[in-house]
């Protein structure tokens, strides 16, 4: 298949808002896709390359050659080159991946620049998710969807199951094939979101439910055969050697196979949860210095698979009696309970004791793993702040020509202290409105990406919780930072303060 046939169908999922549009491109093309190309398709609709890494990066597409002409590129080509790139090492490696680089873009056309571009740096913003994916691969092939979703939920990737899908003389055999490995992850289960204990409650109905601390740590997923563990992340990155105070523990456990799911987190002397930053840093790194400093403790929550018996699809309280077995004081602290006041006060007793949260969850739900399934749902504090926009960034993709991410800003005396930035949140409505409303207060330098406006406007901004930065110059950042609202009935001078940040980052929040 040539490269343009999915550059072109990648620019069009990146203009169509549609879901319904969206699925209809995707199943165009995979329909035409031969079978010897349908991995390498189904990864680049991903937004993913098949190599980890080709030591490329958004440095070495600053200067691109000039698009050619006339499309030539195939698929398989272009997954042959970024390969050879992968295996480059050593002395005169910088020139040759160069070297290659040049050739590959020299002979893109602009479409398929943007589409490589955008592979390289994990950046390909199409709208193209995996569940809409996995939805068009299923109506492609003519197989239900959650066959294919359950697949791609043990394969713990899209694209051997596309290939299964879509290649096979029997497509239903051939998911039927993929069952949970020990060893293999398989894609978490995550979880919807309310905003109060009450919502959650209600959208769960009658009968018991397990409320569930939330912790601020990092996801993890075990796996346990005899003496051989490995870690594995939210995203199924093994980082079992990073790990080795998780490893042992899972060693000491009653038993020979195991798949749990869990968080690993680090805990102050007082049992309260360190800063987030400081468990993302010990995951992220082998240092020993770090290791010895920081260490991660794990907490697990549910149980996949125990010696010899998969627990995927029986209820929930099955699968705990399981961990509780297995597990003993390393399970996270939990409520079961049919009681909303109940829930309610235990909600408000982890919050105090530094935690996310709670996860309130059917006592019977099964572990639709890879989803967001109706039977378990998140609730957090929500914390708001009003700040004051700094500067806001030209968008690109589907808001090319509007001005998208903003810069906030705490007030600091006379002055302003930068905070963070967002897109999120923000509706088509709002980024008409502030595209017009930020040119009107543009000011200052700007480097045709970041455009400096005067500090006037402030938003509402909801926000998960504070962590220590070295970025900004406050020493403190939002974490998962949303607009809910412009507020034109302040002014800068009534916007909160960096000091009511700096408090509230001493406090219950810098936990939460």
């Amino acid at each position: 298949m040539l490269l343009v046939d999915l550059a072109t169908t990648s620019s069009a999922l990146a203009t169509t808002r549609s879901r319904l549009a969206k699925r209809a491109l995707l199943v165009d093309l995979l329909r035409r896709t031969p079978s010897e190309d349908v991995g390498i398709v189904s990864r680049y609709l991903g937004g993913q390359l098949r190599q980890r890494r080709t030591g490329l990066g958004w440095r070495s597409l600053t200067s691109l050659p000039t698009p050619a002409s006339e499309p030539s590129l195939t698929v398989t080509g272009v997954d042959a080159v970024f390969e050879e790139m992968s295996r480059l090492e050593g002395p005169g490696s910088v020139l040759a991946r160069n070297a290659l680089a040049a050739e590959l873009f020299g002979a893109a056309t602009a479409d398929e620049q943007r589409l490589l571009g955008g592979l390289v740096t994990g950046e390909l913003r199409q709208g193209s998710l995996d569940a809409l994916l996995l939805d068009a691969v299923a109506e492609a092939a003519g197989v239900p969807p959650e066959v294919v979703r359950r697949a791609a939920m043990l394969a713990g990737d899209t694209e051997p199951v596309a290939v299964a899908a879509l290649t096979a003389p029997d497509p239903v055999a051939a998911l039927a094939a993929f069952t949970l490995v020990v060893g293999r992850p398989v894609r978490p289960m995550l979880a919807q979101s309310a905003p109060d204990v009450d919502g959650a409650w209600a959208s769960l109905g009658p009968g018991p439910v397990v409320v569930d601390s939330k912790l601020d740590g990092i996801r993890i997923q075990v796996h346990r055969q005899g003496d051989e563990v490995r870690v594995f992340t939210r995203s199924l990155d093994d980082i079992t050697t990073r790990v080795p105070e998780i490893v042992a523990a899972v060693r000491a456990m009653p038993a020979s196979d195991l798949v749990l799911d869990g968080e690993a987190l680090a805990v102050g002397p007082d049992g309260r949860p360190r800063p987030f930053q400081e468990t993302a840093a010990r995951s992220a790194t082998k240092d020993t210095e770090v290791a010895a400093v920081t260490t991660l403790t794990p907490f697990f929550f549910d149980a996949l698979h125990v010696d010899g018996v998969d627990l995927l699809d029986t209820p929930l309280l099955r699968r705990l009696d399981a961990l509780d077995a297995v597990a003993g004081p390393s399970v996270v602290h939990r409520l079961v309970t049919a009681d909303v006041d109940e829930a309610r006060s235990y909600f408000a007793d982890v919050v105090r004791a530094g935690q996310e949260g709670v996860v309130i969850k059917a006592a019977d739900a099964p572990y639709e793993a890879g989803r967001r399934g109706a039977g378990w749902i998140k609730v957090k504090p929500r914390n708001t702040l009003d700040l004051v926009v700094l500067a806001v960034e030209r968008g690109s993709g589907r808001r090319q020509g509007t001005l998208s991410n903003i810069h906030l800003g705490a007030r600091d005396g006379d002055g302003f202290v930068m905070l963070g930035k967002t897109f999120k949140g923000m509706t088509d409505e709002m980024l008409r409105w502030q595209t017009e409303r930020f040119t009107e207060l543009a000011d200052g330098p700007t480097d045709g990406y970041v455009v400096h406006v005067r500090p006037e406007q402030v938003v509402e901004i909801a926000f998960d919780g504070l962590q220590r930065s070295t970025r900004y110059p406050g020493g403190v950042a939002l974490r998962f930072a949303r607009v809910l609202r412009y507020r034109d009935d302040k002014t800068a001078a009534e916007a909160d303060t960096i000091e009511t940040v700096l408090a509230l980052a001493a406090g219950v929040s810098a936990g939460s």
